[in-house]
């Protein structure tokens, strides 16, 4: 440890002033309620014990100490401090998710991302949705699905709805019906693999073979 460094911890005035510099970007145990402490800050609620009590019913394990660091850091840093965003990908899983398998810290962490992005809110919204209509064998619901989709200003989903409704009729009644294609799905992907497997050291009638035989 230099000097520089043990003259920094000497000169701090409260314990607080040690969660500062480069280990404000490690992960921290507190990163899952941020969000949750942010949204409580906002509205008013600032007692560091309080908003602790709050947590610990939701999962957190951490301590009160890291919880009133946060706190303080929010009160005196000239800059706002707020929780580090989700990644992307972080995000997409939250919401292709059933809601039931989120945990406590990733409902509320999605909750604040729809919260701060109108976008993300619809979207989750008409993923929701349409995972209901899929599971619960309601086609009859794809109609008023499309028309909800392309009042919202979602680009990406305006193409899926697109690609949909040119085969409505179709999709209708692949999600009313119980047949699927998942037994021929499997033997394509089969006869590829072999494909793969024999690619460059079989001709036609060895690949044949094992197609028929395997």
């Amino acid at each position: 440890m230099s000097w520089r460094t043990v003259r920094q911890f000497a000169d701090v005035a409260t314990p607080e002033e040690l969660f500062t510099g480069q280990w404000q970007n490690r992960p921290s145990i507190l990163d899952d309620y941020k969000p949750y402490l942010d949204d409580r800050w906002n509205e008013g609620c600032t007692n560091a014990w309080k908003l602790w009590e709050e947590i610990v019913p939701l999962g957190y394990k951490g301590s009160y100490q890291r919880v009133r660091a946060y706190l303080h850091a929010k009160r005196t840093s000239p800059r706002p401090v707020t929780a580090r965003p989700p990644s992307p990908r972080a995000v997409a899983g939250w919401i292709l998710r059933h809601p039931e398998s989120l945990t406590e810290s990733e409902q509320l962490q999605l909750k604040a991302v729809r919260a701060h992005c109108p976008e993300l809110d619809a979207l989750t919204r008409h993923v929701r949705s349409f995972a209901t209509m899929v599971t619960g064998r309601q086609g009859e619901r794809l109609p008023d699905w499309l028309d909800a989709v392309r009042q919202d200003d979602l680009p990406s989903l305006h193409t899926l709805a697109a690609g949909i409704d040119r085969d409505r009729d179709a999709v209708i009644a692949g999600l009313n019906l119980p047949w699927n294609s998942g037994v021929v799905e499997g033997h394509v992907n089969r006869i590829k693999m072999l494909k793969r497997q024999m690619f460059g050291r079989a001709g036609f009638p060895l690949l044949r073979k094992r197609v028929l035989l395997a």
